[in-house]
């Protein structure tokens, strides 16, 4: 009887994603995932996961990769104690994880060992959620387990060719009779618009600029404030001029936040996700933001259910790493209808309000054009919890616009004959009740400021709040 001898698997595809991530020179593996033959087995000291720590930007992070290469990335029991050991010990060294996940799921081969290996990971994610930055990069096919993996972690990155699902297509065309490639299954383009991704890069290294990019916002722990770095000045254009005076125009939200936040520093998450609400992480005058806006390129910056669940979670992630809120409004109101309500957008709306409520990091809202009702109230109101509240001179801000409130208000007087036009009673209206000047004569702004000057006055009041 003869052993056969097996040509040990690649294991420099995850150590080389590792070595990429990290600062040259600074990566160091806990388990190296070098394959050796035994039996006839393929096998590793990680059992097909590298693992490591290196610097990201001269900062600590502990980091692994799962090997496709190894049983398909399945996840076995020796597999799992490697990634629960590494989650350990950045818990204990207050360092950010970030994990590159490929994984076919549970090992079938070793049955309840691995589910409780799976259970275990997540265990570990969730207590290490209190402590330190969590970013899974989703550069293979993931499913089952490797699929609910990342999604505990704060922030999940996809490249193009990834794909993550609970079930393969094989399962779903048994259990349903469904025919369904990966792709449109579990593709970045599925979870980009129901915001499990929240980035999308076209390869690895696309994505791991974007996780060395975030790594540069997020605080190094949770608990300790991020870090600031030199400033860079903003686009150089005017903020304003990118805000048509006509309410009824649309116009890119972030052109304004170019010309506003530190240039380079903005990296938007989950784009394709409620893109009628921009949520992003950014400088402003070289500290650490977390950009709340409404979009009116999209549905006009009306606030419907997605988009409110969406800015909800955003708030409570950026209150809990501590990075302050810069909130721009531009919004008509929520968005109205049957299937919004069916949808639940009062409960979702009720989760942004209750977000900003509670959430105690320093926070400052500019309204640019428009805010009007609940979504006024909603989108970080002072009274709502905002320490400083800024408009530009043209906004309009109350409780509808005046065309809908004349014709409540005045609804007799437009039925008569010789009476003032509906025109006439809306500019009336809007003069008395819808400025800028009446919203900061009631308090409800604490300054009109030229457009102009955006920057330093949002500077300045992140400044004076930075201390508590």
């Amino acid at each position: 009887m003869t052993t056969a001898t097996v040509k040990a698997p690649a294991a420099e595809a995850p150590l080389e994603q590792l070595r990429a991530l990290c600062d040259p020179g600074s990566f160091r593996p806990l388990r190296s995932g070098v394959s050796s033959a035994r039996l006839g087995e393929r096998a590793t000291p990680g059992d097909g996961v590298a693992a490591g720590a290196g610097e990201v930007n001269g900062r600590p992070v502990f980091c692994y990769s799962q090997d496709p290469t190894f049983l398909g990335g399945s996840l076995g029991e020796v597999h799992a104690e490697t990634i629960v050991r590494l989650l350990r010990m950045a818990g204990d060294a207050g360092a950010p994880v970030v994990g590159f996940v490929r994984s076919g799921g549970a090992r079938l081969q070793e049955g309840h060992a691995a589910l409780a290996g799976y259970g275990r990971i997540f265990r570990a994610s969730v207590e290490l959620s209190r402590k330190v930055p969590q970013i899974s990069v989703v550069s293979g096919i993931s499913a089952g387990g490797g699929a609910y993996s990342p999604a505990l972690t704060d922030f999940v990155v996809m490249t193009a060719e990834s794909r993550m699902f609970l079930t393969g297509p094989k399962v779903v065309q048994e259990a349903l009779g469904e025919e369904i490639s990966m792709e449109d299954l579990g593709g970045p383009r599925v979870h980009g618009r129901n915001g499990v991704c929240h980035h999308v890069a076209e390869d690895d290294a696309g994505a791991i600029e974007a996780t060395r990019h975030l790594l540069s916002l997020l605080p190094q722990s949770i608990g300790n404030p991020p870090q600031i770095v030199l400033e860079a000045g903003p686009d150089g254009t005017d903020p304003g001029a990118h805000v048509p005076a006509n309410q009824r125009k649309v116009y890119d939200v972030r052109d304004v936040a170019a010309a506003i936040l530190d240039q380079g520093s903005m990296l938007e998450l989950s784009p394709r996700w409620a893109p009628n609400m921009v949520t992003a992480i950014a400088r402003l005058d070289g500290r650490s933001v977390g950009l709340i806006a409404n979009q009116p390129r999209a549905l006009g910056g009306v606030i419907d259910a997605a988009a409110s669940e969406k800015a909800a979670l955003f708030v409570a992630s950026c209150d809990r790493f501590g990075l302050p809120l810069v909130v721009f409004v531009d919004t008509p109101g929520f968005m109205p209808g049957k299937r919004q309500e069916e949808a639940g957008v009062i409960r979702h709306g009720a989760s942004l309000l209750r977000a900003f409520a509670g959430a105690t990091v320093p926070k400052v809202t500019l309204v640019l054009r428009k805010a009007f009702g609940g979504a006024a109230i909603t989108m970080n109101s002072k009274d709502l919890g905002a320490d400083v509240v800024f408009s530009w001179p043209g906004a309009q801000i109350g409780i509808m616009a005046a065309r809908q409130a004349v014709g409540i208000v005045h609804h007799r007087a437009l039925k008569e004959e010789g009476g003032p036009s509906h025109d006439e009673l809306a500019d009336s209206y809007a003069a008395e009740h819808l400025t800028a000047p009446a919203a900061a004569a009631s308090g409800w702004v604490d300054e009109v400021i030229d457009p102009a000057a955006s920057r330093d006055h949002l500077a300045w009041a992140l400044r004076s709040l930075g201390g508590r």
